[in-house]
């Protein structure tokens, strides 16, 4: 992940084509719930951050290259439309029509990990860069800016931009060794 950009723009039908690309992943049901909040302007990018990190923070933030990212895509996901779609003919079987509590797995935060997964590669097969991270407890803030209906959730952030060479270094957490694939890979039973 890029975690430091140039503030050079991305063309918005570029943008519009990650969405594209990013919204094509599969949903339960193909419910296709998943929908975007894209930032790209000097003011709604600004407007972000103010909503996310005090200016204090955004002072001493570790990152500072990423505050410059000239696009966020907030990855958003509608819970309710999965209660409708698995309410209808095809589905009602299930009984996750009945409500959210259903859902003993909540897909809809599957899939918009997987529609968020494809805009990162699409980034990247742009030549562009991007980073992924939470909203944590500034969700209802940002939501309430930006005007989010309230069935909407936002699932996580997306910065993408031209990545800066110069720019900071890596996180802690880059130097965390993947453990061998012996490890995760389990043939024919745990």
């Amino acid at each position: 992940m890029v975690r430091s950009f140039s503030s050079e723009p991305v063309d918005a039908s570029e943008v519009d084509r990650l969405c594209d690309l990013a919204r094509r992943a599969p949903s339960a049901g193909n419910t296709q719930a998943v929908e975007f909040l894209v930032l790209d302007t000097p003011e709604s990018v600004s407007a972000y951050w103010e909503q996310t990190l005090t200016s204090d923070a955004r002072a001493r933030f570790g990152w500072p290259g990423l505050l410059v990212s000239p696009v966020l895509i907030v990855v958003c996901v509608r819970p309710d439309a999965y209660v409708e779609r698995y309410s209808e003919a095809d589905k009602s079987r299930t009984g996750l029509g009945g409500g959210q509590d259903r859902w003993t797995v909540p897909y809809w935060w599957v899939d918009a990990g997987a529609v968020a997964q494809n805009l990162l590669l699409a980034a990247v097969s742009a030549g562009l860069g991007a980073c992924l991270f939470g909203l944590f407890e500034h969700e209802t803030a940002v939501a309430r800016h930006f005007g989010v209906p309230d069935d909407r959730r936002l699932v996580a952030t997306i910065a993408v931009g031209h990545p800066d060479p110069a720019g900071s270094a890596p996180g802690r957490s880059a130097g965390r060794a993947r453990p061998p694939l012996s490890k995760v890979v389990h043939r024919s039973g745990w």
